[in-house]
């Protein structure tokens, strides 16, 4: 009865052994599916390679990037017909914050340089523009010239000399006028300049034309100290006004579109600084009331 019973004990195992024994097969070979698939071989009887394209190399570069160097255009060199009237301007602004007049008044001859191929137009800007800078510069090279060094320097000095007039009262003869107020009504001019410059840079397609832009600029900059005859004359002769294209062209010749107007801003840019300066320079010496 023994033998018996340890026989059916033994043969109850071996039937429960065997399913047993299956799953634990299953099991293994299901992790060795798994671990295959995660590591990339293509059998763990292999040894294991991953599947793929084989890793990207990178070089490593030695030293830190660099950007490409803007390229300036020729129209802002040297010999540019932008640049000719920007960097005499640049450097009348001293950095002691004072305007240095003759720097300033190369400037304004480079600019009426560019206005004045753009037709007969400019010759209400251009003519007496050019008149006050010869004024200015006979000061500038003159016997007194000393005190003409810099806007603060013949500020004070006239001041000092009893040379200024009296604010809102024209002088008798304009040629008389002090070398204060002459700088002022350039510097009136130089900001319809610089207005009218930037509006034509910045214009969007479809946009006002060039004369009615640089119109705005003189109502803006001028027309409130222009006697209402000059006003009138002025409105006729912005109807003239030559286009944008015409503009470009002589600002950057040989540039694109984008290139000219871009170079035109930041000779609108370089002109605004002078103003502000200058503005500052005549607002804390009472000058800005001069008629």
């Amino acid at each position: 009865m023994g033998v018996a019973l340890l026989t059916q004990v033994s043969r109850r195992c071996f039937r429960h052994a065997i399913p047993l024994a299956v799953l634990s097969l299953l099991l293994l070979y299901l992790c060795a599916r798994s671990f295959r698939v995660v590591s990339g071989c293509r059998s763990w009887a292999q040894s294991c390679n991953p599947e793929g394209p084989p890793p990207v190399q990178v070089r490593r570069q030695s030293g830190p990037l660099e950007a490409p160097k803007w390229k300036e255009p020729p129209c802002e060199g040297p010999q540019g017909v932008l640049g000719r009237v920007m960097e005499p301007f640049r450097a009348s602004l001293n950095p002691e914050g004072d305007v240095a007049l003759s720097q300033y008044l190369a400037g304004w001859r480079a600019l009426v340089r560019f206005l004045t191929p753009l037709g007969s137009i400019f010759a209400f800007a251009t003519d007496e523009a050019s008149a006050k800078v010869t004024a200015l510069e006979a000061r500038v090279h003159g016997p007194e010239a000393a005190h003409y060094s810099s806007l603060a320097a013949m500020a004070a000095w006239e001041r000092r000399a009893g040379l200024l007039e009296r604010p809102g009262v024209a002088p008798r003869d304009p040629a008389r006028s002090s070398g204060s107020r002459t700088l002022l009504l350039l510097h009136r001019a130089l900001r319809w300049s610089q207005l009218c410059l930037h509006r034509v840079a910045a214009a969007t397609p479809g946009g006002p034309d060039a004369g009615v832009q640089c119109g705005d600029a003189y109502r803006t900059a001028l027309a409130p100290h222009h006697p209402w005859l000059v006003r009138q004359a002025a409105r006729l002769a912005f109807l003239a006004f030559p286009g944008r294209g015409r503009w470009l062209g002589l600002a950057c010749p040989g540039a694109g579109e984008a290139e000219a107007r871009a170079a035109l801003a930041r000779a609108a840019a370089t002109l605004e600084a002078v103003y502000n300066r200058t503005q500052g320079l005549l607002a804390e010496r009472g000058l800005l009331g001069l008629a």
